[in-house]
């Protein structure tokens, strides 16, 4: 598997669980991603994504987006896209 820097986790909230991430590259709907820091170390396949609380199938470098994730992540932790 390969992966590819896509970004940084800028924001998390507990309520509903999400990371705000500044991406660097693009990331669609169905990306599978891993989010690795000091600390983190998730994987999970992206099932929805928002701008500004509008949902969106994709985001492209230099958007800020949020993503549902499962569990706590940090401010500055990378996000990569995996792929076969």
């Amino acid at each position: 598997m390969v992966e590819e820097e896509v970004g940084r986790v800028s924001d998390f909230f507990a309520r509903p669980v999400v990371a705000g991430i500044d991406l660097t590259g693009p990331l669609k709907v169905g990306d599978n991603i891993h989010i690795a820091g000091h600390t983190t170390d998730l994987e999970l396949i992206v099932e929805s994504m928002q701008i500004q609380n509008v949902d969106v199938n994709e985001g492209k470098s230099g958007d800020a987006v949020g993503i549902k994730v499962p569990d706590r992540v940090r401010r500055g932790d990378k996000v990569y896209k995996v792929t076969e």
